[in-house]
């Protein structure tokens, strides 16, 4: 859960920054900012528990970029729907889900990344582990 909520933050900074920049409205970009992320951090948990099934985690697909891909899709399919329903607009719609999620699947990808880097143990720290004293 921790990982979904650091990801929420940044999906949030991210989404409305680019709502208000393309609306120049503070209400409609703040209800994009708040809708959008609260979706898809629920679309990105049940993304996380799909991906941690052991099929996947000990197959090729367990690297950063196959889950930065399925993750961009879903994300940018999520973007188009709720900007599209809160502004009637399919040109802003479009425009947002080409930009944000772009954005935030670059920012997903180096997340991932940084995520596994310190909740993975190196060779280094397994091999010290053996030699030292459980007691």
């Amino acid at each position: 859960m921790k990982k979904t909520i650091s990801f929420a933050v940044i999906h949030f900074t991210v989404a409305f920054s680019v709502a208000y920049l393309l609306t120049g409205d503070i209400l409609i970009g703040s209800l994009i900012a708040m809708i959008e992320p609260m979706v898809n951090t629920v679309a990105f948990y049940f993304h996380e528990q799909t991906w941690q099934r052991p099929t996947l985690t000990s197959s090729r697909f367990s690297a950063p970029h196959y889950k930065t891909i399925s993750f961009a899709v879903l994300h940018f399919s999520v973007a188009f729907g709720v900007v599209y329903l809160l502004t009637g607009d399919i040109v802003i719609g479009s425009i947002m889900a080409m930009i944000e999620p772009a954005i935030n699947t670059l920012a997903y990808y180096f997340h991932e990344r940084i995520w596994q880097r310190h909740t993975t143990p190196t060779k280094d720290a397994t091999w010290f582990d053996h030699l030292s004293c459980k007691h």
